[in-house]
């Protein structure tokens, strides 16, 4: 049996996985989210309607890309998307929190607002792919329209707009610079950082059309790595930069990361911590409210997530694990990047586990 990956090309985070498993050397097939995949094999499996859903060769049901990059960088080995040393490491997974947690912000700001129409075309296709052009477009719409109605509560509206779009052409152009010089993020192998990215700049802001030519025009540099990551010519290759080398380059993404994201990580943990402790016994919602965020100055509000706090524990938890040499290397790197004491001093909120495809209080 060939491991099976149900995904599809709209999705954000199947672009992230399946741009991983071409790097990998995966043997899969990719079978598309048709509503009957959803009803006879997703929904039974995973309890809800979600992608990507990878099954192994062996039955066993994944969820969620970073299970999935994790499973099978365990069981394949060979070069790895993680690095060994400690800042290439840090930043890798930090990178990834960024893209997978924030950066759905510009993705789905850009599809919905430049890209609406375009999208349900797209969604109907594959939903129902033996279906007429002007059937897909129907099914399309009813099923785009429940995507579409997350954008007010992700914080995209008519005030924001604005500080999103320059808060995303900024992030370009540091991708641009960076991505003149280096072929990923920390060198010539891509890391777990770029997958972090890549979800949402392919799947969205490089596919999506008229996000795309926005990209292409302003940031060739980072359409070239989209095309690299997702076109994958020299599958299990590259190196590392030696000597645990940080590229000035990505200061500024840190810089930006540490300043957006991470006062609203700290809101959001502490939401959690005040949920847990009150103690209702039913599952761990998938928001705990909505919380402030600020963007290039301007301020809104979206929900509280606490699987981003899932995430973040992995970033969190190998930094606060250091120590010796190690540790002194990691914190100098923090001292140049604006905002990092946000990270240093993070407090947590409670510890959360992703098991039997939710999240649990540990």
């Amino acid at each position: 049996m060939t491991h099976k990956f149900y995904g599809g090309p709209l999705s954000l985070y199947s672009g992230k996985a399946r741009a991983y498993l071409d790097w990998k050397g995966v043997d899969y097939e990719e079978i598309l989210s048709s509503t009957e995949v959803y009803r006879d094999i997703i929904i039974p499996r995973v309890g809800r309607p979600v992608i990507p859903v990878m099954v192994t060769d062996d039955d066993e049901t994944l969820q969620d890309t970073t299970l999935i990059i994790d499973h099978f960088e365990d069981i394949l080995g060979g070069p790895s998307v993680y690095p060994e040393t400690p800042k290439q490491r840090l930043v890798a997974l930090l990178m990834e929190v960024f893209g997978d947690e924030w950066l759905v912000i510009p993705a789905m700001h850009y599809r919905w607002n430049y890209n609406e129409e375009w999208v349900y075309g797209e969604f109907g296709a594959v939903a129902a792919p033996d279906a007429s052009k002007e059937e897909q477009l129907v099914i399309g719409r009813e099923r785009g329209q429940n995507f579409k109605g997350f954008c007010p509560i992700l914080g995209i509206n008519d005030d924001t707009i604005p500080a999103i779009e320059a808060s995303y052409e900024a992030l370009l152009a540091d991708l641009n610079t960076h991505f003149s010089a280096h072929d990923y993020l920390l060198g010539s192998r891509p890391s777990i950082g770029d997958y972090g990215l890549i979800g949402p700049l392919f799947a969205h802001l490089y596919r999506d059309p008229a996000s795309g030519e926005i990209m292409k025009r302003l940031a060739p540099k980072v359409a070239e790595w989209v095309e690299r990551m997702v076109d994958v010519q020299n599958p299990l290759s590259g190196e590392f930069l030696p000597d645990d080398e940080i590229p000035a380059t990505l200061l500024p993404v840190l810089d930006r990361m540490m300043n957006e994201q991470m006062p609203f990580l700290q809101t959001t943990a502490k939401m959690t911590q005040a949920w847990a402790d009150a103690d209702t016994g039913e599952d761990i919602p998938r928001a705990v409210g909505m919380a402030p965020f600020e963007i290039e100055g301007t301020s809104g509000q979206r929900i509280a997530p606490p699987f981003s706090l899932w995430m973040f524990q992995r970033p969190l938890d190998y930094y606060q694990n250091l120590d010796g040499s190690a540790k002194d290397s990691v914190d100098q790197l923090m001292v140049t990047i604006n905002g990092a004491q946000a990270f240093s001093d993070f407090v947590q909120g409670p510890r959360l586990a992703f098991e039997n495809f939710k999240l649990e209080l540990v």
